[in-house]
């Protein structure tokens, strides 16, 4: 943990803002702890990830996995953005309690027009994303304005741009349907392109987000925590899936194949790649580097993963013994891949590791969905999920040999 604690009695030119400092002590453990309210930000998150499987499985087309693709990355930056407020406000004092609390509100109305995003109700979701977006950095430079200078010009900026980017979001909202999704993925590239620039902005005094003082360790669980809370929105989406149909032989063994397979993708991040991660990023000498690399775009893909595999999971469900068609056979194979390229990247940003057992994986991935259209979708899952449990044991194998203890593992 790296931050520098504030000063008590800061001269800063900000004549606005909040007198009581509520950024997070320097005392290690409060610096570092996830709080309950941030959990319970995270509640709106699982019915936000179950509206976003349930858009993918009834839009399975080329447009309909773009549209997907935009409102996921959505989705991620708004939570990884509240994270990296609360990693510098402390959650238990009551004003950033209660904005927690108003953003999950807000999240929770654009939770509810998600799955219409793209129809009646994208001016819903576009005003509540943008009114979480802007009212969180707000609520940020009026709490740091007149304690953390530096901060407050880091956030002024991100609040330029991000009010640039949405007025993209509404515009998109407004025009006529065929403009909303390129306007709208001109207005999530503002927003993730930005971010990478570290927000320079003409005229001010810029810094590298990579420089920014963090708590790693902080960071690091939280985004641990939102892998389970997908991992979680799998077993949702596959539970109301099999509870819909009549009991069957068939249904029963996809159950058990998205079981498994969640069981080792779980294991794949936890047994080992989650605790390199928190090393990393606690003994880094600038850890707003990794933070933002490895957690804030790479986590990314890792989500993305999780969810198409339980969009494949309740495909397989649906039509297990169906014809294949390409977007099933896509979501298949997909989504496991991309949850496995993810942990690769993640794995070389932390600690430069290149996780040879991934890469077989994904080519062995890529083999499945060559010969998807022989297989029938239950089979292909069951495959799938096979590579998955071999991956996940071969990592441990690795582990193993290397002397790595499974202390903390879990």
């Amino acid at each position: 943990m790296t931050r520098s604690a504030p000063p008590p009695t800061p001269v800063l030119p900000a004549r606005f803002g909040f007198h009581r400092n509520l950024l997070r002590p320097d005392d290690a453990d409060r610096a570092d702890r996830v709080t309950y309210i941030e959990l319970f930000f995270d509640l709106i998150f699982v019915f936000a990830l179950t509206q976003l499987s349930r858009f993918l499985i009834e839009n399975q087309t080329p447009v309909g996995a773009l549209q997907s693709g935009i409102l996921v990355l959505a989705l991620w930056w708004v939570w990884i953005y509240t994270t990296w407020v609360t990693n510098w406000l402390d959650p238990s004092k009551l004003p950033v309690r209660a904005a927690v609390i108003g953003l999950a509100l807000i999240g929770l109305l654009m939770s509810t027009s998600i799955y219409e995003s793209y129809g009646d109700r994208g001016l819903v979701f576009a005003v509540a994303y943008v009114g979480l977006q802007l009212g969180r950095t707000v609520f940020m430079v009026l709490a740091v304005a007149r304690h953390d200078d530096e901060l407050r010009r880091n956030f002024v900026r991100v609040l330029i741009w991000l009010s640039v980017a949405g007025i993209f979001w509404i515009l998109g909202a407004v025009l006529p349907l065929e403009f909303r999704l390129p306007i709208w993925v001109l207005a999530l590239a503002i927003e993730y392109v930005s971010a990478a620039l570290g927000f320079r902005v003409p005229g001010m005094n810029s810094s590298s987000v990579s420089d920014w003082e963090v708590s790693g360790p902080h960071i690091a669980e939280r985004s641990a925590l939102f892998v389970i809370i997908a991992l979680g929105e799998s077993f949702l989406t596959t539970g109301f899936a099999f509870v819909e149909q009549e009991a069957s032989v068939v249904g029963v063994l996809g159950v058990l194949s998205a079981f498994v397979g969640a069981v080792a993708m779980w294991w794949l991040y936890f047994d080992h790649g989650e605790r390199a991660g928190s090393r990393a990023i606690a003994l880094a000498e600038k850890p707003g580097r990794i933070a933002r690399l490895a957690y804030t775009y790479v986590h990314a893909l890792i989500i993305a993963g999780v969810v198409l595999t339980s969009v494949a999971d309740e495909a397989v469900l649906q039509h297990p013994e169906e014809a294949m068609t390409l977007p099933v056979a896509l979501t298949i194979a997909g989504g496991p891949a991309l949850y496995l390229i993810g942990l690769l990247l993640f794995r070389w940003v932390v600690a430069r590791e290149l996780l040879v057992s991934h890469l077989v994986a994904v080519g062995l991935l890529g083999v499945a969905f060559a010969a998807a259209f022989s297989m029938s979708p239950l089979a292909l899952g069951a495959l799938g999920t096979g590579v998955l449990i071999v991956t996940a044991a071969w990592e441990t194998v690795v582990r193993v040999g290397r002397g790595t203890t499974d202390e903390g593992a879990g």
